[in-house]
């Protein structure tokens, strides 16, 4: 299954799928933002707790790299007017 999202859902999946408590994924939001187009993926794992999903990569962004190019670190610009 492929899920492209946004850093919030993200986070919210890992919340889920690897049981942390919110003190923990807060610290993770507060390490560093997930990068755009940034890959984090899981396998599973029969037996493994919770939920029979291991983590396999976070914020993974190294073939963006090795093929040339860079990783957004801007803030959004709005485009709409308010």
């Amino acid at each position: 299954m492929l899920v492209i999202s946004h850093q919030v859902v993200v986070l919210c999946f890992r919340y889920l799928l690897e049981n942390l408590t919110e003190q923990e994924i807060l610290t993770i939001d507060r390490q560093a933002d997930v990068a755009n187009c940034s890959i984090t993926s899981y396998i599973c794992a029969p037996g493994a707790e919770p939920r029979g999903m291991q983590l396999e990569r976070y914020n993974f962004v190294t073939p963006i790299r090795a093929a040339g190019e860079t990783v957004t670190a801007e803030e959004d610009v709005p485009v709409a007017p308010k």
